[in-house]
């Protein structure tokens, strides 16, 4: 799968969609591999963080700093895989765990009152206080059965947010 779409065979497209659970159509899987050339401006065969910010939408994203740590030096498959949590089929589960993925950024799987804090501190922007930040976290742990020196897991993510109905669904353009 090189830099050219010409590159991209019908085993090649076949094989992304098995790796991200048929969650992509093949006409959708070349449509992303056409974006993700255009993305991949050396032509090494991976995106890096710089050229994952050429994407506004993603550029302006207050959890860009973060999502930039798990999207570094992806090649096609994976930058599939990553983009198929946005995808309208995919499942809650699928969702959470890239939302859980955002929140531990040291990869030790679990999240710590500090990571979702930072979090919220870059969601929330000057618009709240620390102080604000801290009693709105520690409420919502106390909520959830938690408190301020609880660590989350995966498996705690998916208990939390597993009754919601959480929106991440991104459209690909189809030509």
């Amino acid at each position: 799968m090189g830099s050219a779409s010409s590159m991209l065979t019908q085993y090649d497209i076949e094989e992304v969609q098995q790796y991200c659970n048929n969650l992509f159509s093949q006409q959708e899987i070349v449509s992303l591999y056409e974006r993700f050339c255009q993305l991949d401006r050396s032509a090494k065969g991976f995106i890096s963080a710089d050229e994952f910010l050429s994407v506004p939408e993603f550029a302006l994203n207050p959890l860009s700093q973060r999502l930039l740590k798990m999207v570094d030096g992806l090649n096609f498959k994976d930058f599939v895989a990553f983009l198929s949590a946005f995808s309208a089929k995919a499942s809650v589960q699928q969702k959470i765990e890239l939302i859980f993925k955002v929140y531990d950024s040291d990869r030790k799987g679990k999240v710590t009152f500090k990571d979702m804090l930072e979090v919220l501190k870059d969601q929330s922007g000057p618009f709240m206080s620390d102080q604000q930040r801290e009693q709105v976290l520690s409420q919502v742990l106390k909520e959830a059965g938690y408190s301020k020196d609880s660590y989350l897991t995966l498996d705690d993510f998916i208990k939390v947010l597993g009754q919601s109905d959480i929106k991440m669904d991104v459209e690909v353009p189809v030509d």
